[in-house]
């Protein structure tokens, strides 16, 4: 009886002195580290660091005629920690968002204008596309490649939400043409001729 007694004593200890810490607000001006940005102090943290908008519509005036605009915890620092954050998607009629990775989150797209074809490849290579409508909601699996192409004639619209605060990024097709990693090395990995992989390194503004 006594042991009980000391170990629930211990235990109401513990609880007492438990550090409990409701948010970590990111300190932008701090490194951002493989476990978020470090904690804004309590005191400097307000309203705002809770609040943000995605209104607005971002400029598809680019090559893909898309356009992202993110609520991850660089633009929206009350995320930090939390293991969600958001993001805004505009396709332009013909837009398409290539294939790409998140390598730090699975992605959960929910489509709230016009029509959108998304899709994703699994490690097994099978592939998972459908058309999506207003209403309608897909899953991205974390780390592996998937796609959104604007499947009507005008803009659609839709939000990403994350299950990470900073998911990542990395574009495939910007992986392969977008540097200057040298043009043979990618014709051997890729199989592309010479004149396909200079034609999209110039496109994309890569070298080599």
């Amino acid at each position: 009886m006594i042991h009980i007694l000391l170990i629930v004593s211990s235990l109401f200890t513990f609880s007492a002195y438990a550090a409990v810490q409701d948010f970590c607000v990111a300190d932008l001006k701090g490194p951002d580290t493989p476990a978020g940005y470090t904690c804004k102090p309590a005191a400097k943290v307000t309203t705002a660091d809770f609040v943000s908008t995605l209104g607005a519509s971002g400029n598809t005036s680019n090559i893909i005629k898309a356009a992202v605009t993110p609520a991850f915890a660089e633009q929206f620092p009350g995320v930090n920690g939390l293991g969600i954050s958001i993001a805004r998607l505009d396709l332009a009629a013909g837009g398409v968002v290539p294939m790409h990775t998140h390598p730090g989150a699975s992605e959960l797209l929910l489509v709230t204008q016009g029509f959108i074809t998304a899709g994703f490849v699994s490690s097994a290579n099978k592939v998972y596309v459908k058309t999506l409508k207003k209403g309608d909601i897909m899953l991205f699996p974390q780390g592996l490649l998937h796609f959104q192409v604007n499947a009507g004639g005008f803009t659609s619209v839709a939000f990403a939400s994350f299950s990470s605060a900073t998911p990542g990024l990395q574009i495939l097709d910007f992986a392969l043409f977008a540097n200057d990693l040298p043009s043979k090395l990618v014709e051997a990995t890729t199989f592309l001729d010479d004149a396909t992989v200079k034609a999209l390194k110039a496109v994309l503004g890569g070298t080599g």
